[in-house]
């Protein structure tokens, strides 16, 4: 298979993916309820669409395009009244976090469809452990060129999305000491990290095809990476974040990363250069480890900064370009939680060391993403 062409889309329009917990109302436990779910989906008219995940207690929801936050809101607030309804018919929940906080993973099974079992025969335990939820956000660009352009740049800013959107401290019932977890997971697989240093279509389009006479890629779809092109949509397709709490903070980082996306391409303000990669691991292991509190290297100066005064630093900048976008209401929500009690990660921990009991965690948080408490 060559390497798809590059579609059109709307510049800087938005999609938005959430993958989901299903999980027991009994004993708060991951449920295995993704094809009766999805049965129960068929006959509902939603703005986006429902698909299966690679086990079976996963489900992902995703919007149409979307070209601003209020609209990305509505869709993601439709399509979870559509899913809580119909789990609720299951006597099951839906929850957001990027870890379930106790499952364990021997017990999950794979979803039956061909992909999922080719993935399984391939990566085998990792597949299982694969039981994690993230957020993608697409964000269209007007040719393939500008894709790559924008690509880079916000790579600059995956520590700051990964410190907002944490929310898997705990693994296997265990307090791992890391605000995302689930990275770690993702950072397992081969062709994970960052995206190489190309800047034209055509150079990326030598380096895949390399890749695949080697027998190792056959698609766009076996690059694990940060952030990736997906040219069928004609997008970059961000991947650090985890599935947030609720569908409010999730509309709020689509909304932050377009603001970036806007702010890089109309202001053009760094030059791309490869050494931009040298501190991005580093950069990327402190956002997991200690979220807003880690350190982030900048790529230009070398300068250390705390990531939390570095993301309230961000907001500003792209202040003008939330205002065009109508993007301000995600941003302010952002800023209070940065200002205040932090990330998703934080509300976790903060509601295990009040409760003491991991299934109240879920509880709670399950009560979150059905829209239930603040």
């Amino acid at each position: 298979m060559s390497l798809e062409a590059f579609a059109r889309s709307g510049e800087l329009s938005l999609g938005v993916e959430l993958e989901l917990q299903i999980v027991n109302s009994h004993d708060h436990d991951l449920a295995p309820a993704a094809a009766d779910l999805m049965r129960l989906m068929k006959g509902r008219r939603i703005p986006g669409e429902v698909k299966p995940e690679i086990t079976r207690s996963m489900i992902e929801m995703s919007t149409g395009i979307c070209s601003h936050h209020a609209q990305a809101l509505s869709e993601l607030r439709e399509i979870r009244d559509a899913l809580v309804d119909s789990a609720d018919q299951l006597d099951v929940r839906l929850c957001g976090g990027g870890t379930h906080p106790f499952q364990h993973w021997p017990q999950q099974r794979i979803f039956e469809a061909p992909r999922f079992h080719e993935l399984s025969a391939l990566y085998g335990y990792l597949s299982k452990q694969f039981t994690v939820f993230g957020q993608h956000v697409h964000i269209g660009c007007p040719s393939a060129d500008e894709a790559l352009v924008l690509l880079h740049g916000i790579s600059r800013y995956i520590p700051h999305l990964i410190a907002l959107a944490a929310s898997s401290p705990f693994v296997q019932g265990e307090d791992t000491g890391f605000h995302s977890a689930r990275l770690n997971s993702v950072f397992a697989f081969p062709l994970s990290g960052n995206a190489p240093f190309v800047t034209t279509w055509q150079d990326f389009e030598t380096y895949f095809d390399k890749m695949k006479r080697t027998g190792v890629v056959k698609s766009m779809k076996d690059f694990y990476w940060d952030i990736r092109p997906k040219p069928e949509f004609g997008t970059i397709e961000v991947r650090v974040l985890d599935t947030p709490l609720t569908v409010e903070k999730a509309a709020a980082l689509a909304a932050y990363i377009q603001c970036l996306a806007r702010w890089i391409r109309v202001e053009k303000p760094f030059q791309l250069d490869r050494d931009d990669y040298l501190p991005y691991t580093y950069n990327r292991f402190q956002a997991c480890r200690f979220g807003l509190d880690g350190t982030y290297v900048d790529p230009g100066s070398g300068e250390h900064r705390v990531l939390r005064d570095e993301v309230l630093a961000s907001f500003e900048r792209v202040g003008w370009h939330a205002a065009e976008l109508q993007a301000e209401a995600g941003l302010q929500l952002l800023r209070r939680e940065v200002q205040g009690d932090g990330n998703d990660a934080a509300w976790l921990r903060e509601v295990e060391a009040r409760e003491h009991l991991l299934p109240e965690v879920v509880r709670q948080a399950s009560q979150r993403w059905h829209g239930k408490t603040p």
